[in-house]
């Protein structure tokens, strides 16, 4: 009989207690070390270096690193985890867990072992960030009509171009490119690198000034005649479009999880506020226009929350099916907190319009989730390619 196992050993569809132990540890450290800066770093549009120390100093900063690079090792839904518990007090610093994976993951999933173990240690030593150089001006959604070239040059290649929205641009120290190697192939041509901040002929534009996630700065890369050495090609000549779509399959989960951290954040500051306010002679919490509002922002947050923990466990496990889910994660995930959050607003009334409450703020962090790693125009293609 499927009912005649006790209540208590049944564990699907529940996570487990060291992943609970896991997310406890995670929002002490935030709620101690990084929510008390976020406000001044969206206010003065500055790197939360705060957050990066104490990520750094708790070997958070870059959890999916494999142990035997000297990493965490952790697997996909406690990264998941990481990104959703600083994104709750803190949008812009959970870009530093969530665009490391982002960066290095095209060299976990295709690099040789010499490559891994330099760049993956670095990153997992706090030696540098790691950042994903994808889009061009004129190559968004359309990434496979990307411009910037690679030319072999006996054991080198040398690399032209521009590369747009790059997130963390500047701080980090580490860059995977895309770039086209042969122009006749179009996606089949195109080859990822490594590329190192003090390479020369590395330089970036000024930051891009934001409607959110300003703590974390967002420019152009440029490339002039940047020389690298042959062995910092990812994989094979050809194979670097495939790489960069695989690692957006896994890393979109981690979006999802960073737009549901986010719409946590704004629903517990909101069902605090509602408690606390009073009209017509009672907290407005005792409303049912109110208490309506508030149970459908905790029904699509919860919603939002299984379809990303589902889709992490087919990302840690390579399901077949993971490129729909992990599209349907980030694409649902991120439309609930642009939901969850202007009604967050709403319930606080003026007080919510104002930079006073944190509310604000997190309205204009979850926009970007809805944009980035695929807009949801393309998520819902993607999903509609891949129908399970």
């Amino acid at each position: 009989m499927a009912g005649s196992a006790g209540a208590a050993d049944f564990d699907l569809f529940r996570v487990s207690e060291e992943h609970e132990m896991l997310r406890e540890a995670v929002r002490g450290l935030a709620e101690a070390k990084i929510a008390p800066f976020a406000a001044e770093v969206d206010e003065q549009g500055r790197f939360p270096q705060e957050a990066l120390d104490a990520l750094q100093g708790n070997d958070l900063h870059a959890v999916h690193v494999p142990e035997e690079y000297g990493g965490a090792g952790a697997d996909a839904l406690a990264t998941v985890i990481v990104i959703e518990e600083v994104a709750r007090v803190c949008a812009s610093s959970s870009l530093i867990p969530a665009v490391n994976k982002l960066g290095s993951l095209p060299v976990q999933l295709s690099g040789s072992e010499e490559l891994k173990a330099k760049y993956l240690g670095a990153l997992a030593r706090g030696e540098g960030m790691f950042s994903y150089c994808l889009s061009e001006p004129e190559a968004g959604s359309d990434a496979a009509g990307m411009k910037t070239r690679a030319v072999r040059d006996g054991d080198f290649w040398v690399l032209n171009g521009v590369k747009r929205w790059i997130t963390n641009a500047g701080v980090s120290e580490f860059y995977t490119v895309m770039a086209v190697t042969d122009p006749s192939m179009r996606s089949k041509g195109i080859s990822a690198f490594v590329v190192e901040k003090g390479d020369e002929g590395v330089s970036f534009g000024a930051p891009e000034k934001k409607l959110g996630i300003k703590g974390s700065p967002t420019r152009e890369v440029y490339f002039d005649n940047v020389r690298i050495p042959a062995d910092r090609m990812i994989g094979a000549e050809g194979t670097g479009f495939a790489t960069a779509m695989r690692t957006l399959d896994h890393t979109r989960v981690t979006i999802a999880a960073q737009a549901i951290g986010i719409a946590q954040g704004a629903l517990d500051y909101a069902k605090g506020y509602v408690q606390e306010r009073k009209q017509f002679g009672k907290a407005i919490a005792e409303f049912q226009g109110v208490q309506f509002m508030l149970a459908d922002m905790a029904m699509k947050l919860e919603a939002a929350r299984q379809l990303t923990y589902a889709a992490a466990a087919k990302s840690q496990r390579g399901d077949a099916d993971l490129t729909f889910f992990g599209a349907a994660a980030k694409c649902f995930a991120s439309d609930a907190a642009m939901e969850i959050t202007t009604d967050a607003v709403q319930l606080l009334g003026g007080y919510g319009y104002t930079r006073d409450y944190p509310v604000e703020r997190m309205m204009r962090d979850a926009k970007i989730t809805q944009i980035y790693e695929g807009t949801n125009q393309v998520q819902r293609i993607v999903m509609a390619r891949n129908l399970p």
